[in-house]
């Protein structure tokens, strides 16, 4: 450990996804100057690269891009991108909204390339506390350790931080990945590590965009492999993407969820959890079915729906993998023997109390353990605390289903740079907002 004293930063930011990647943008942006620093322990910006899969697009338009809801001029947009990289024009003549996650995932690493804020890889955040105090009254800064990839570790004192680590990747019940259980997370890093011709069955779980995706992508990639889709529902079930229910993403639809009662909340989840969660664009279940339907007119069988079943069990059987799935029709369960199961079954929301470490101990809950949030992503602490803690995720309880999506990931960076600019220059008195 060096034993120099800390550099103290206006904001640190834990993590660098497309979230902390808005952030520094905003703050590039903004007129207020604020000294910050960011640590990503990936050795790149990277985005799901995991599902970086040839024909996926994009699920919100490129206009929610990382500023132009912020600022519609910004030189950080999709459309100065665009216009840098000399694809304007045809990118207008393709009419279409949305973008190939692949040309988004360039479109970030642009951005990221043009940024002045310093940005630290391999990097991990170890461990953040209270800064010891420089007199009587509340810490007014936290202390970040660092770890990089030789294992040398170093300090940083912050007044703000911003916590921005991502969704966890989520297993089925009793289930860890491993050579031949993946988590579609991982997807293409593992199919290219293996032969192709290696591949003769592969079932793949889930009932949502990237299961269906992931589909679409081995029968189309495997001409001579079977696929299995394992659906929990009796089939794919349909983004709602229509214009008045996609209001839900609006920024100002996050004031109405943070001010609305218990009741309202519980609505909004109820009537549009379909708008994300679960469902898969109609263009891809299109396709699957046309698909299924060709394969049913040439007698194949290379392509199969086990609708309404569950996996219970997957153990290692020889050279196979053998699946036991449970089929909720019959009440019945049956085995299956693959090469690849792959488990597309979602994320859980990040939680801030394994990152915090110490210091959550400062932060406040509500009567079911969640941590309280003030309106501008800010952590309620208590008076032993007077520095900001910002949450870019794990607030769905608090600000909605765009908590942790990309739709409102702009106004969301814009607020919290508006947020610690504030804090930095006294005018935000802490427990507004709360």
């Amino acid at each position: 450990m060096e034993s120099r004293e800390p550099e103290i930063l206006d904001v640190v930011g834990v993590g660098f996804g497309p979230s902390n990647l808005s952030l520094a943008v905003a703050l590039e942006e903004s007129p207020d100057p604020v000294t910050s620093a960011f640590f990503e322990r990936q050795p790149s910006l990277g985005w799901h690269r995991g599902m970086l899969l040839p024909s996926a697009k994009m699920q919100v338009s490129f206009l929610k891009d990382l500023a132009t809801f912020r600022n519609p001029a910004s030189n950080f947009s999709f459309i100065s991108y665009l216009h840098d990289v000399g694809r304007l024009t045809r990118f207008v003549n393709n009419q279409d909204f949305f973008p190939t996650r692949r040309e988004f995932h360039d479109y970030l690493e642009w951005a990221e390339s043009k940024l002045t804020q310093p940005v630290t890889y391999n990097s991990e955040v170890t461990a953040i506390g209270p800064a010891p105090a420089a007199g009587p009254g509340a810490a007014d800064r936290v202390r970040v350790t660092v770890r990089d990839a030789a294992g040398d570790s170093r300090q940083v004192d912050a007044r703000n931080v911003v916590i921005s680590t991502g969704l966890v990747p989520r297993m089925p019940v009793g289930l860890e990945p491993d050579e031949f259980v993946w988590h579609s997370s991982q997807f293409l890093h593992n199919f290219r590590r293996r032969n192709s011709g290696e591949l003769k069955r592969v079932a793949v779980v889930g009932g949502g965009q990237s299961a269906a995706e992931i589909v679409r992508f081995l029968y189309d990639s495997l001409p001579d492999a079977k696929v299995s889709a394992i659906v929990p529902s009796y089939g794919y079930s349909i983004a709602d993407d229509t214009p008045f229910a996609n209001q839900v993403f609006d920024p100002g639809a996050v004031d109405s969820y943070y001010h609305g009662s218990q009741r309202s909340k519980d609505a909004v989840w109820h009537y549009h959890k379909n708008t994300n969660y679960s469902v898969v664009d109609d263009e891809v279940i299109r396709g699957l079915y046309e698909r299924a339907y060709e394969e049913d007119f040439s007698k194949g069988d290379r392509l199969e729906f086990l609708n309404l079943a569950r996996v219970v069990d997957v153990k290692r059987v020889g050279s196979e993998t053998r699946i036991t799935v449970h089929s909720l029709v019959s009440e019945e369960s049956y085995d299956l023997d693959v090469d690849v199961l792959v488990c597309a079954t979602g994320y859980d929301p990040m939680d801030p109390a394994e990152i915090l470490g110490e210091l959550d101990a400062y932060c406040v809950h509500d009567t079911q353990g969640r941590h309280r949030v003030c309106r501008d992503y800010r952590l309620v602490t208590t008076p032993e605390l007077d520095c900001g803690i910002y949450l870019q995720g794990g607030t769905e309880h608090t600000h909605g289903l765009a908590s942790s999506l990309l739709s409102n990931i702009a106004v969301r960076s814009g607020e919290i740079a508006h947020s610690i600019a504030a804090r930095r220059s006294g005018a935000h008195e802490k427990g507004i907002n709360e």
